[in-house]
C-alpha cells in the first residue's frame, strides 16, 4: 500500500487551491454470490474491485472524485482535479499523518471465507434447500442465496487520521414457497454477520431453510387479517425495520442538516414515549453493520439517539458536522469507493425494556401479534410508512390465537414513536441492506417486542 508520506502529499495537493477538509479512501474488495434454485446452482459470480476517491469539503459543499485504478499516478491526478474543482475559499489546516495506519482489531473472521472451497459453500445452500423441503410436501420451491464480502480499506484525512480496516461479512438467505391447489404462500429467513464461515456454527443452513418453510406453511393455513385501528405487538429482531426506515433515516444528518426531516431542530425535545430508548452502535461484536472505523477514519461508536423519549443526538458525518456544528460520531459510511460517505445507520435498535413479551400479549384483549415483518415503503420527508407483515396472529383475551395473513402496518414514524407504550426484554437483531445517498450498506435493525396502541392495520379490501 502507499506510504503515509505519499498520502499526505495527495491530501496537501487536494487542498492546494482551497477547502476546509480533505479525505482519501482506498479500497480492495472480494465478493462471491451464489444463487441456488430448486436443487441446483443457478449462478455464481465473484470478483475483485479496487479503487480510490478523494473528497474536499468547503463550507456546506463538497467535491468528490474517484478512480478504479488506484496507482500513485492516478491518485496524484485525482488530487489535482479535486483542487481545480474547488479552487475557492481559505485552505484548511493539514494535520500530519502517522507513519503507519491504526489497524482495526475487532470483528475478525475465524474462518476466512476466501479459504473455503466453493463446493462447501454450495453445500450450505443444498443443506438449506433439503431442510426446507423436509418440512412437508406442500413446499414446492426453494431458493437460497449465499453472499460473502471481504472489504479492506485505507483512509487518510487532512485532520491527521490514518486507518486500515478489514470487514468480513457473510450472509445466507432462503425463500420457500408452499402451495395447496391454487394457494401459494412464501416464507423467508436469513442469517448475516460480520464473520467468516464460522457463521454456520451459530446458524446452521438447516435452521435457515426450516424457518423459511415454517413461515410459508403457517401462511398457507392462515385466514386474512382484520383491518382497522388495533393494538399491535411487533416482535423482536427484524421488527426493528419500521424504526430504521420510518425514524432512523430521519435522524441522519443527511436529511436533518438540510431541514428535510421532521426531527430537524428538535434536540432535547420529547419525540417518543418515555418507554423508548433508541441506539445506533457500530461497535457491536461481529454484528452485520459493525466496523472498527467508519469510512471517514473515525472509530465507530455507540450513539444514543433517543433516551426515555427525548431526542439526544443525530447521526452526524463530517459534512453534517460542517453544516450543523455538531461533532461527527463515527457514522460516515459508503457502499464503495464510487460513493462519497454520508451519515448512515450501522446497528440501530430500540433498547430492551422491563417487560416480558408474554406480559405485553396479556395486556391486549383484541389485537394483532406481528411475529415477522416484511418490506415496505416510507416517505422520508413525512415518515409516512406502509409495511407488510410476513407472519402474524390474532390476540384474543390476552393470548395468541389463529394465524392471519395479508396484514400491513400503516402509519407515520413520528407518531409510532409516541404510540409505543411498552417494551419487552427480548432484544434481537436482523440483517439487511440499507440504500441511501452513499449506496447500499449492510445494516442491522433490531428491537425487543413492542406494544403499539392504535396502529392502523391494512389488509385485503
Amino acid at each position: 500500500m502507499f506510504s503515509a508520506d505519499f498520502l499526505q502529499a495527495c491530501l496537501d495537493a487536494a487542498l492546494l487551491k482551497g477547502g476546509d477538509y480533505a479525505d482519501l479512501f482506498i479500497e480492495q474488495s472480494d465478493d462471491t454470490f451464489i444463487a441456488y434454485d430448486d436443487g441446483k446452482v443457478k449462478s455464481i459470480s465473484s470478483g475483485r474491485i479496487a479503487g480510490a476517491g478523494i473528497r474536499v469539503i468547503t463550507g456546506r459543499n463538497f467535491v468528490y472524485l474517484y478512480a478504479s485504478d488506484p496507482t500513485e499516478e492516478r491518485l496524484r491526478e485525482l488530487a489535482q482535479a479535486v483542487a481545480n474543482a474547488v479552487a475557492q475559499g481559505k485552505r484548511g489546516e493539514l494535520g500530519p499523518l502517522p507513519a503507519s495506519p491504526a489497524r482495526g482489531t475487532r470483528h475478525r473472521a475465524v474462518m476466512n471465507a476466501r479459504s473455503i472451497e466453493l463446493g462447501d459453500k454450495i453445500d450450505c445452500l443444498r443443506r438449506a434447500d433439503a431442510a426446507a423441503r423436509a418440512k412437508g410436501a406442500a413446499i414446492s420451491q426453494v431458493m437460497a442465496n449465499y453472499w460473502e464480502k471481504l472489504q479492506e480499506v485505507w483512509i487518510a484525512t487532512s485532520e491527521g487520521a490514518y486507518v486500515n480496516d478489514e470487514r468480513n461479512r457473510l450472509r445466507l438467505f432462503a425463500t420457500a414457497v408452499a402451495t395447496r391447489g391454487e394457494l401459494r404462500e412464501t416464507g423467508s429467513a436469513d442469517a448475516g454477520k460480520s464473520r467468516g464461515f464460522e457463521l454456520f456454527d451459530q446458524f446452521s443452513p438447516e435452521s435457515i431453510g426450516e424457518e423459511a418453510a415454517r413461515i410459508a406453511l403457517v401462511a398457507l393455513d392462515a385466514d386474512y387479517a382484520p383491518t382497522g385501528k388495533l393494538p399491535v405487538i411487533i416482535d423482536s429482531g427484524f421488527g426493528g425495520v419500521i424504526f430504521h426506515e420510518a425514524c432512523g433515516h430521519a435522524l441522519e444528518a443527511t436529511s436533518v442538516a438540510d431541514d428535510a426531516s421532521v426531527f430537524s431542530g428538535k434536540l432535547g425535545q420529547k419525540i417518543a414515549h418515555e418507554a423508548v430508548t433508541a441506539i445506533d452502535d457500530g461497535t457491536l461484536e461481529n454484528e452485520w453493520g459493525s466496523a472498527n472505523f467508519d469510512d471517514e477514519a473515525r472509530p465507530t461508536q455507540r450513539t444514543v439517539l433517543i433516551e426515555n423519549g427525548i431526542l439526544t443526538n443525530y447521526l452526524v458525518d463530517r459534512l453534517g458536522q460542517a453544516k450543523m456544528g455538531l461533532a461527527a460520531n463515527g457514522c460516515g459510511r459508503r457502499e464503495s469507493y464510487q460513493f462519497a460517505p454520508t451519515s448512515r445507520m450501522s446497528n440501530t435498535f430500540i433498547a430492551p425494556g422491563p417487560h416480558t413479551r408474554e406480559e405485553l400479549i396479556a395486556a391486549i384483549d383484541h389485537g394483532l401479534y406481528c411475529a415477522k415483518m416484511g418490506g415496505g415503503s416510507v416517505d422520508p420527508a413525512t415518515t409516512d410508512f406502509n409495511f407488510s407483515v410476513r407472519e402474524a396472529y390474532l390476540i384474543e383475551g390476552g393470548k395468541i390465537g389463529k394465524a392471519v395473513k395479508g396484514a400491513s402496518l400503516i402509519g407515520k414514524g413520528s407518531e409510532i414513536l409516541m404510540g409505543i407504550e411498552a417494551v419487552a426484554d427480548n432484544l434481537a437483531h436482523g440483517a439487511g441492506m440499507c440504500g441511501s445517498a452513499s449506496g447500499s450498506v449492510p445494516a442491522n435493525v433490531g428491537q425487543p417486542a413492542v406494544l403499539v396502541r392504535g396502529l392502523v392495520v391494512g389488509g385485503r379490501a
